[in-house]
């Protein structure tokens, strides 16, 4: 079956023969233009002059002598005249960040009104009443007006509220808006592209004679399906006048059936506009071929991809024949698949015992969005947010190791590790620039601020083209990079001169967001040949194209048709009442699209996406529904179902044996006197062995992490620090602790707190805060903290200080292997006081520790999940202490900071009925003698060369684990 364009290919050498050099051809978009050609030198079989070839907006911008505006131009320039309107009333002027996406809208809507020949003033009028409606639009049917009352109707009097008033106010302001936007485009030499359309439509347009170039030959328009009021009536115009010809690609199975929406335009050009196909009578072109059609559901967005596979693998030997073009094509109705697709298409193919490269041709272009490059302009336009303030000389440190790991800066390792090292080293949330800017050229270009919008858009390219540079002499850029560089820096250049003129008014945050939007919209094709291979393109590159193997992938309701139309300020009513696209003219456009794509094909492969989230009801196009009811072809469904498996627990057991029994022991006997016990390493090896065998054994390191929200541990290193201070300072006077004294040296709390945050946070006493937000915060918690404790230390004094971080060691005899061995008992106290002759210690904890327990042989069991870390650390450091200074009765105390106000600080149990007893006197000497002989089980069993590490079986204890990834839990 011949493809449209070999038919119009024919059918133009027929009709024009030798003056074919002499005719236009004009198409939609240019993806056909290569297509024609290669149909032409078919057809003529000898070398030829060929016609010229244009897209309809350059063929319509031959009429006029002013330059097409840019978007930015237009909305700079529509922002004035707004304010002028404003001004003129006496209102305040709106801001161009706040106007920026009104001002979207009503371009669109000026482009509407202008591409379909609206009277601007009649349609924005007032419409009060219906009796204006009566008397000014007469000409309106009474369908049309009933639209308009139905709109008005909410304005009645008495209903307005504030928006509907603010919205009539501009509503007003639209006639006078339109015509001064056009009147200072063309003040400027410019002018919009809609506005060329409806002056070549008025007959009003500045060289008429443009189209005399062709007179000895035709106009061609070729493959256009819905026309804009102003293309309807040039057309039609043209025609009467024998200067076109038009080439209509029409399929009896929409054409002559009404209900059928893929026909509605189609219909409409030939019998209403009388427009006459050059191709003649539609033809049965869908129904001509049985034909079978493969329907995919995937789960899940970018699966869809991954059906191309296997798929494509079947079709490749086609691409061997010597005329390969149109053979197969990727039409994506979801252009968001772009980048999964070409992640999935193999890039080779074997066939006759070869291995052959897959040609591929993407003219959608590949984004700037999905590159490195936007990256990095992508954090550059953070750090000049935070820098466009004027007060702040610091960068956040996100965007600093953002910039740091970017795969274009080009740093030196050794430059980057030092400057890592050191924000972490410093606790650095926020960086000082002079610091960042010692790491070379690059990073002084990037780490500049910039006040003006013109400094800052020049930056930008000078960052740019250092990268580019930079990588050009290392020749690490691919051709695609190259071109995608390029493309940014010009697109830099146009919005530089573009915002020349209004620069001085603009605030730099505005500016830089109009940068951002400037290049996220940037993408440029593939390399690749329009004729070979295999084609990748959106739905709208696919209009005048054939294909023998056709995919369509994003075939979900929604997408295919879409469902949202675009914003607009004039009302759906008074859309339909102009005759303005509604949303079904959106239907009607991709029913066609998505027909004609099946009228010369021979496969047909439909994937859509079956789960329902956000974006997609995971429901199929109704064209598929619609296909299956009325085409009589044979469908044959896939369901892409995804295994899904729970992982099963990984039980890890490393055997102590080899260098791991001979870490192990080193803590016996002395062998290394710094290797020790310490409270903190029974109750991880009680939390689990695997824990202790890394932390302790292993001697794998948590890495450290600059933390912008503080962690809990920093918390509580801080509120020890400071409490350590605060009786140190009292201690060196004297011991004994009064009331008095307390209350008169708390004056000194804020000192101390900073004092504690830039030696736990920087390890530097020296070190002066900045007073930052976070830093308020956290000092106001440990000050808060700080006072919990000196409120029940005034309630418990006089008491007398006798240690703080006091560091006590004792030798622990264990059997291992029935071999009598010791090990080294090492404890650090918080605080060791005496008071009414009982020697006290004292440990802090800021955590949601518990005083309370059931039994001491319950929280030794490795399975218990009732453990009570605290109690054990501070039993531990009692019986460390008690042991080395030859003394007993001492008592535990836990400074539980969430719970002493209420509970108090010592530990207690139940015995019976509901009655809790606290943890001192007589019940602490059994309980001593108990925690000895749990101590030395669990520690020989830690050293036991028999009993592996064993992972912990309950699951609570691997929430926190610092090495949750290393054992697959």
């Amino acid at each position: 079956m011949k493809a449209f364009l070999k038919e119009v290919a024919e059918d133009l050498v027929d009709r024009l023969g030798n003056t074919l050099h002499n005719a236009a051809v004009i198409f939609n978009n240019k993806r056909p233009v290569p297509y024609l050609q290669h149909h032409l030198a078919d057809t003529i079989g000898k070398p030829f002059w060929s016609p010229s070839f244009y897209t309809i907006q350059e063929f319509f911008a031959l009429s006029t002598d002013l330059l097409i505006a840019d978007g930015f131009t237009q909305f700079f320039t529509l922002h004035q005249q707004y304010n002028e309107l404003l001004k003129a009333e006496g209102a305040k002027e709106i801001n161009p960040d706040v106007f920026y996406p009104i001002a979207r809208i009503i371009l669109s809507d000026f482009a509407q009104i202008d591409n379909d020949l609206v009277n601007a003033d009649q349609l924005f009028e007032e419409l009060e009443d219906i009796a204006v409606i009566e008397k000014d639009f007469q000409h309106l049917t009474l369908e049309q007006q009933q639209f308009l009352e139905q709109f008005w109707t909410s304005f009645s009097t008495g209903k307005q509220k504030n928006h509907q008033e603010q919205f009539i106010r501009m509503w007003r302001r639209m006639p006078k808006l339109y015509r001064g936007f056009h009147e200072a485009l063309a003040s400027k030499g410019l002018t919009s592209m809609a506005h060329v359309y409806r002056k070549l439509a008025n007959g009003t347009v500045d060289k008429p004679g443009f189209i005399d170039d062709f007179a000895k030959g035709k106009l061609v328009f070729a493959g256009f399906n819905a026309l804009s009021n102003a293309e309807a009536v040039i057309f039609k115009r043209w025609n009467e006048a024998e200067k076109a010809l038009f080439y209509f690609d029409t399929d009896t199975y929409y054409m002559e059936d009404d209900t059928q929406e893929a026909g509605l335009f189609l219909r409409k050009n030939i019998q209403r506009l009388g427009l006459p196909n050059a191709l003649g009578q539609s033809r049965p072109l869908i129904k001509a071929v049985q034909k079978e059609v493969k329907v995919y559901k995937t789960q899940g967005q970018t699966a869809q991809a991954k059906i191309l596979q296997l798929e494509l693998e079947e079709d490749y030997p086609i691409l061997d024949a010597a005329d390969n073009a149109g053979k197969i094509a990727l039409i994506l109705a979801d252009e968001s698949l772009l980048l999964p697709v070409l992640q999935t298409i193999p890039t080779h193919y074997d066939a006759e015992g070869k291995r052959t490269a897959v040609d591929l041709n993407v003219t959608m272009g590949y984004p700037l969005l999905a590159t490195s490059i936007f990256g990095l302009a992508d954090i550059w336009l953070s750090v000049q947010s935070q820098l466009a303030g004027g007060k702040k000389d610091t960068v956040n440190h996100r965007e600093v190791e953002a910039f740091l790991s970017h795969p274009l800066i080009g740093i030196p390792q050794e430059t980057r590790n030092t400057l890592q090292l050191e924000i972490l080293a410093k606790q650095l949330i926020e960086v000082d620039i002079p610091l960042l800017q010692r790491s070379g050229e690059l990073a002084q270009l990037f780490f500049t601020k910039r006040n003006t919008a013109a400094s800052a858009i020049v930056n930008l390219q000078e960052v740019f083209k250092a990268v580019l540079t930079q990588q050009v002499e290392e020749k690490t850029l691919k051709q695609t990079e190259v071109d995608l560089f390029i493309a940014t820096i010009k697109e830099l250049n146009r919005l530089h001169d573009t915002l020349a003129e209004f620069a001085a008014r603009l605030p730099l945050p505005f500016v830089l967001s109009l940068i951002q939007k400037a290049v996220q919209g940037i993408a440029v094709p593939l390399s690749g040949e329009p004729l070979e291979g295999v084609q990748v393109m959106g739905l709208l590159e696919s209009r005048s194209l054939d294909f023998d193997h056709v995919y369509i992938l994003g075939v979900n309701e929604g997408i295919l048709p879409q469902v949202s139309a675009s914003p607009s300020f004039i009302p759906d009513s008074i859309r339909r009442a102009y005759g303005l696209p509604v949303i079904e003219n959106q239907d009607a456009i991709s029913a066609y699209m998505f027909y004609r794509l099946l009228q010369r094909s021979r496969k047909i492969s439909l994937v859509y996406n079956g789960q329902a989230d956000d974006n997609t009801t995971g429901e199929p196009s109704r064209f598929l529904r619609q296909l299956e009811f009325e085409s009589g072809y044979s469908f044959k469904y896939y369901d892409q179902s995804q295994s899904v498996a729970t992982e099963h627990p990984v039980t890890v057991q490393i055997k102590k044996e080899g260098d791991v029994l001979k870490r192990l022991t080193l803590y016996l006997d002395q062998q290394d006197p710094s290797v020790r016990i310490s409270a903190t390493a029974i109750t991880t090896y009680m939390n689990c062995p695997v824990q202790f065998f890394y932390k302790y054994i292993a001697k794998i390191e948590e890495p450290k992490e600059l933390s912008e929200n503080l962690e809990a541990n920093y918390i509580g290193s801080m509120l020890h620090f400071v409490l350590e201070k605060f009786y140190e300072e009292l201690k060196a006077q004297t011991p004994y602790i009064t009331k008095e004294r307390i209350v008169a040296h708390r004056k000194n709390l804020p000192r101390l707190t900073e004092l504690a945050f830039v030696k736990v946070m920087y390890d530097d006493e020296k070190q002066v805060l900045s007073a930052n937000g976070m830093q308020q915060v956290v000092l106001a918690i440990v000050t808060e903290y700080a006072n919990v404790i000196l409120d029940h230390d005034e309630k418990e004094a006089p008491f007398s200080i006798i240690g703080l971080e006091s560091k006590d060691e004792i030798f622990f005899k264990i059997n291992v292997a029935g071999v009598e061995r010791q090990v080294t008992l090492h404890g650090i106290i918080d605080r060791v006081d005496q008071k009414n002759g009982v020697t006290r210690v004292v440990d802090y904890k800021t955590g949601r520790d518990e005083l309370q327990y059931s039994s001491l042989e319950e929280i030794f069991d490795a399975e218990t999940d009732k453990q009570n870390k605290a109690l054990i650390q501070t039993l531990f450091y009692t019986y460390v202490y008690e042991q080395s200074r030859g003394i007993t009765d001492m008592e535990p105390n836990l400074y539980l900071i969430r719970k002493m106000r209420n509970e108090g600080t010592l530990f207690n149990f139940s015995e019976g009925r509901g009655k809790k007893v606290k943890l001192q006197a007589e019940y602490l000497v059994d309980l001593k003698k108990d925690f000895s002989r749990l101590l030395r089980e669990k520690l020989e069993e830690l050293f036991n060369p028999e009993i592996p590490f064993i992972h912990t079986t309950l699951a609570d204890n691997c929430t926190y684990c610092p090495y949750l990834s290393l054992c697959g839990k």
